[in-house]
């Protein structure tokens, strides 16, 4: 279950339709887990109290804005907070907080954003801001915040009319009634579980008996670029094989070469770098995508000249990924399979890429006879761990009867240093 708190400074209506939406069972993914206030009296923390959700009371001082962020963090971090929802919250938060907290920090604004927002519009502001300018609608809405006052993602809009004899104060209690007390619990709700299904790995792989070889790409909550590369055997010819290291190249390698039988679509290098690209694959696609990147063509461009293998009856999906470095990083995920006889290419780019998450994509969606080709787009993972945790939980996870070798790499985005584990089956 999600975690949430809510930031608040004043009477706490907002935070009062959640905790009832919590109560009549309308907010089910995510708990009430802390209400934090920047003013002494605020009733919000009574509303908390009278419902039994823990509270904190954080003074916020005049140009001491970094020593309250440093005790909200804390605060934060103690109760395991997952989501942050700011209801009449005055305080403004730095740029560098929110950067910690990427899409996991909602507000609720008492107009329609784009419209009288900003710096200044707050509380009845707003509503006189409205009737001023003579509008006939007005409303709420629910965003993700950013460094941009106002300026993140709209989740959702309800709108409100406007009456002729309006006042700031009957506008604003309308507005609260028909759109913020229905909105926010709603969207909280809808985030919530858009968080929950970020799954852990071992909910995505365990009951797979055969997820054939898979790819996970992601960044860690140290603003790690987190790259997974892990191959799976049922046949002698497949098991017989190890991971080697060259440089920061990765092979797939015989184990015993006598014993090899068809080495065409088993031994291969599926990760490399170019520059400050890293390049993982399920086959020698990799060998494709490094020389197309050298000659400044893109990933679509490379894969467009490849298919799924010619392994009938299986004819396994190619899978790919690139993880680009730098101040934004971004990765894509690519499988092209074979849907109605035509090799489907899908692409899936991920370019805001938020702290703690990844993506999961393997071949297969289990065992079988053909083996049934992976369905749908990549799996959101969580990537809390740090790379032994996490590498350990992912050999784990994988069956014990088919997992064969298992590559991780944790790669520093500010310092373009990173550290690695490998494990082969063979030699472990």
């Amino acid at each position: 279950m999600i975690r949430i708190a809510v930031l608040a400074s004043g009477g706490g209506t907002n935070l009062q339709a959640l905790i009832d939406a919590q109560t009549n069972g309308e907010l089910q993914a995510g708990k009430l887990a802390l209400v934090v206030t920047d003013r002494e009296g605020a009733f919000a923390l009574e509303r908390a109290k009278q419902a039994a959700v823990p509270t904190l009371l954080i003074q916020s001082e005049k140009g001491k804005r970094e020593q309250f962020e440093q005790k909200l963090e804390a605060a934060l971090c103690k109760a395991s907070i997952d989501l942050i929802v700011l209801a009449g919250f005055l305080s403004i938060l730095s740029s560098s907080f929110v950067k910690k907290y990427p899409h996991r920090i909602i507000n609720i604004h008492p107009s329609l954003i784009p419209s009288f927002c900003g710096a200044g519009y707050y509380g009845l502001h707003v509503h006189q801001a409205a009737l001023e300018r003579g509008v006939k609608i007005s409303g709420a809405t629910v965003h993700f915040v950013n460094e941009i006052t106002d300026g993140g993602k709209i989740l959702a809009q309800k709108a409100v009319e406007v009456l002729p004899d309006d006042t700031p104060a009957s506008l604003q209690r309308r507005i609260m009634e028909e759109a913020e007390w229905v909105l926010l619990p709603r969207t909280t709700e809808q985030v919530c579980r858009n968080l929950e299904n970020a799954m852990e790995v071992e909910q995505l792989l365990e009951g797979n008996r055969y997820p054939g070889r898979g790819i996970i790409l992601g960044l860690t909550e140290k603003n790690e670029a987190v790259c997974a590369y892990f191959i799976m055997g049922r046949s002698n010819n497949s098991r017989n094989r190890v991971f080697t290291l060259e440089g920061e190249t990765l092979h797939a390698q015989a184990y015993d070469e006598s014993l090899v039988e068809d080495p065409s679509l088993i031994l291969y290098s599926p990760i490399r770098r170019f520059e400050n690209t890293l390049i993982v694959s399920n086959g020698d696609q990799s060998d494709t995508i490094h020389a197309f990147l050298k000659e400044h063509k893109t990933f679509s461009e490379a894969l467009a000249t490849r298919c799924y293998e010619p392994d009938e009856p299986n004819y396994t999906p190619r899978i790919s990924g690139i993880c680009v470095f730098g101040q934004t990083p971004s990765y894509t995920l690519s499988i092209l399979r074979k849907v109605d006889g035509e090799c489907q290419r899908s692409f899936f780019p991920y370019t805001d890429c938020p702290k703690g998450r990844g993506h999961l994509i393997h071949t297969y969606e289990g065992d079988g006879n053909p083996l049934p080709s992976f369905a749908g787009s990549p799996k959101e993972i969580r990537l809390a761990d740090g790379l032994e945790s996490f590498t350990e939980r992912l050999w784990n996870t994988l069956d014990s009867d088919n997992r064969i070798a298992l590559y991780v790499r944790y790669t520093d985005l500010e310092t373009g240093s990173y550290t690695h584990k490998m494990i082969n089956k063979h030699t472990r």
